[in-house]
């Protein structure tokens, strides 16, 4: 059967056989425990590329991939890893060509195509929710926040770092930008702005009633909501997904209040939220997914 291998790497390594927008076998995980978070913090480019191919090989495949999609957080072009703040090391490496080269003892010649790892997650919702023929947007919320958008295309889409306010107080995004997106919802940002709190207190304490987090929970949906506007305005209307494991804060009917606040003319209202479990799973397939469609194009 023919198949595609998709991989991501993000707080850890995951990799998985893809054919007809599905995993074929099972998914692999390095490490196998989610809640180690720093794993890859600080480990060189190379070695987590070797990682990559010994986990690849325990997939046991009968033929050669097709094509190899990998998803990694960061602005990717060309091949190339510009930045990466959530994975410093990466920062300048030509990750297509390390990764064709890894893989090339093995498979030979085999197209390789790298992406941002929100837009895989984007293309892996297209994918398993039968939507390969429209827009979709993912917001991702976790330690930072990933914009995903399919179908993919020539851009940036650091969505998660838009200007969502003009306070010059707010500075924690780990960017070093002010005003950001991620300064106010990503999950560094929240610990560094709460210190006595987990972001899961400062929900909690915001239904209890406690004022400084319940003026927070408002500042964080709208924040949210401003972001979401801009794509809207920039992009057209259409579905929005938010996952990640900080989606379980997120009140969509608050988030919509404010849209109607944001996005007025009418052409740009048909728009939807919809909270949704996303993970590797979806992601992997995702890499997979838009690997085929970039050597469809090219």
């Amino acid at each position: 059967m023919a198949h595609d291998i998709g991989i991501v790497i993000t707080e850890r390594i995951a990799v998985a056989a893809i054919s007809e927008n599905a995993i074929l076998g099972s998914l692999r995980v390095n490490p196998e425990d989610s809640s180690v978070s720093d794993f890859l913090l600080g480990v060189p480019a190379e070695t987590i590329v070797r990682r990559i191919v010994e986990m690849v090989e325990q997939l046991d495949l009968p033929q050669p991939p097709s094509h190899i999609g990998v998803g990694i957080p960061g602005i990717v072009r060309s091949g190339i890893i510009e930045d990466s703040p959530n994975l410093v090391q990466f920062k300048g490496t030509h990750m297509q060509e390390m990764v064709a080269g890894a893989f090339s003892p093995k498979f030979g010649t085999v197209p390789v195509s790298i992406f941002n790892d929100a837009d895989v997650m984007a293309a892996g919702m297209a994918a398993v929710r039968g939507h390969l023929d429209r827009l979709v947007r993912v917001w991702t919320l976790g330690t930072g926040i990933g914009y995903g958008r399919y179908p993919h295309g020539d851009g940036f889409w650091e969505a998660g770092h838009s200007v969502v306010t003009l306070d010059p107080k707010e500075h924690f995004c780990g960017c070093g930008g002010r005003g950001h997106l991620e300064g106010i919802m990503g999950q560094r940002a929240m610990r560094l702005r709460f210190m006595d709190l987990e972001p899961e207190e400062i929900f909690a304490h915001a239904a209890a009633g406690e004022a400084r987090c319940i003026e927070f929970t408002k500042l964080w949906h709208r924040a949210l909501a401003a972001a979401t506007a801009t794509s809207i305005h920039l992009d057209g209307p259409g579905k929005f997904f938010i996952t990640g494991f900080n989606a379980r804060f997120v009140n969509v009917g608050l988030v919509h209040e404010y849209l109607h606040e944001m996005v007025k003319l009418s052409p740009l209202q048909g728009y939807a939220l919809e909270v949704v479990p996303g993970g590797e799973a979806v992601a992997v397939i995702g890499a997979a997914v838009n690997a085929s469609q970039a050597a469809e194009r090219s």
